[in-house]
């Protein structure tokens, strides 16, 4: 495991995160570019510091592949394993909130990425992290634990995407517990990665804060690639629901449907999960 983590400088959460771990884990300069994108390293992760939004960055695999043969610290980069988005995380609610999820549109692209394309997804690593996570949930006892439902962009990028956030307002942004603890949770999940292949599935039904799934995560063997919520399922055609099942890098197996929250499309997706060949269906 050697991912990439990459922060945007128009975020403060995502640059609080990035500035603990270059502190914390005594990263190095390595490499940069006229276009103020900075990387830094240390033996078990790069970190990319970038301008822009972190939901369009579609640009990261162009630009580390012009770049492969400039240092031998950027060639490394390039084989990562995935790519880790330090971010903020926005909610009405204001309420305070750990959370990570995959990223992609079921339907149209209205925050980044392609319309009807999803990510890349690394189902062990997000159950590493919400384990992890949940294992250090004392230190903020204020906060919500939970994974959302996939959405928003990058989705065309050629390694799987995570995004690890904290929010839901400016104050828990700069909140140094939310930021020491959400950055310890990733580097025990990096250092201490752990395969839970075996038992991979894709997850449809329920809100964008999914609690029966995140419950999965944290109480059960069960992995997830893919997440759609209630109010994406309308958009769950055969196509879409494929993709979600071989854009796991890890093989699934799986198809788990939140039964009571499946909504007024329950009868034509648990007929559409029932009709994709070598998946056991599941009801929460």
């Amino acid at each position: 495991m050697y991912p990439l983590l990459i922060a945007s400088r128009d975020d403060i959460c995502a640059m609080n995160m990035a500035s603990y771990l270059i502190s914390q884990c005594s990263m190095v300069y390595n490499d940069g570019d006229d276009s103020n994108r900075k990387i830094y390293s240390c033996p078990y992760f790069a970190l990319m510091l970038i301008d822009g939004s972190a939901l369009e960055a579609e640009w990261i695999d162009k630009w580390l592949s012009s770049k492969k043969h400039d240092t031998n610290t950027t060639m490394v980069i390039d084989d990562a394993d995935c790519y880790i988005f330090l971010s903020r995380h926005r909610s009405n609610s204001n309420k305070p909130t750990l959370t990570c999820h995959s990223t992609g549109n079921f339907s149209d692209a209205v925050m980044g990425g392609n319309a009807r394309e999803l990510a890349y997804t690394y189902p062990s690593l997000q159950k590493c992290y919400m384990l992890n996570l949940y294992s250090n949930r004392g230190k903020v006892p204020n906060y919500d634990i939970v994974i959302e439902a996939t959405h928003h962009g990058p989705t065309s990028l050629s390694k799987p995407v995570l995004f690890i956030e904290i929010g839901s307002s400016e104050k828990e942004w700069s909140d140094m517990d939310a930021i020491s603890v959400t950055c310890e949770s990733l580097l025990s999940s990096i250092v201490n990665f752990k395969e839970y292949d075996r038992k991979v599935g894709i997850a449809l039904g329920g809100t964008h804060y999914p609690e029966k799934f995140t419950n999965l995560l944290i109480d059960s063997d069960m992995a997830l690639a893919s997440v759609a919520s209630k109010h994406n399922l309308k958009h769950v055609d055969e196509y879409m629901m494929r993709q979600m099942i071989a854009k796991s890098i890890e093989p699934v197996r799986y198809i788990i449907l939140d039964w009571k929250g499946l909504g007024s499309e329950k009868d034509r997706i648990v007929n559409l999960a029932s009709s994709v060949e070598g998946m056991e269906v599941i009801r929460v």
